[in-house]
């Protein structure tokens, strides 16, 4: 689940209205091709909404300054904020998907099983398209 780089790499500072709407085409569009009922619609949809929290969370006030850029923060924070969306992502897909509190053990193992094989997938793009600095 690579398309999480998008909601990642978005410019802080767009409309979020805009932003919530293109999180939802593309959650759509994945959809529609795997059919898999609004699932993915749902799951990056409370990403584009909780994308502000998760950063004021991760970054602090950084986040708040219009000079803010995400390439100029640590690796650990960047590993932390893109762990935390996928981590929120699978959750809600993989919570929607089961949609029973009696497997609760079976959402945990998918979500941090998955989880972690898309935060590898990502990291490995995220290097693969990141602008080396001198």
């Amino acid at each position: 689940m690579v398309y999480i780089l998008f909601l990642y790499w978005y410019p802080i500072k767009e409309n979020r209205s805009a932003f919530i709407g293109l999180s939802f085409l593309l959650g759509f569009s994945i959809d529609f091709f795997s059919d898999t009922m609004a699932l993915h619609s749902a799951a990056t949809i409370t990403i584009a909404y909780l994308r502000p929290a998760i950063m004021r969370f991760v970054f602090g006030i950084n986040y708040e300054f219009q000079s803010f850029k995400l390439s100029n923060t640590t690796r650990a924070q960047q590993f932390t904020f893109l762990a935390l969306l996928i981590l929120v992502h699978h959750l809600v897909y993989f919570s929607l998907e089961i949609f029973s509190i009696a497997n609760l053990l079976l959402i945990v193992k998918k979500v941090l099983s998955i989880g972690l094989a898309s935060l590898v997938l990502c990291l490995l793009f995220g290097s693969l398209f990141s602008v080396n600095k001198e």
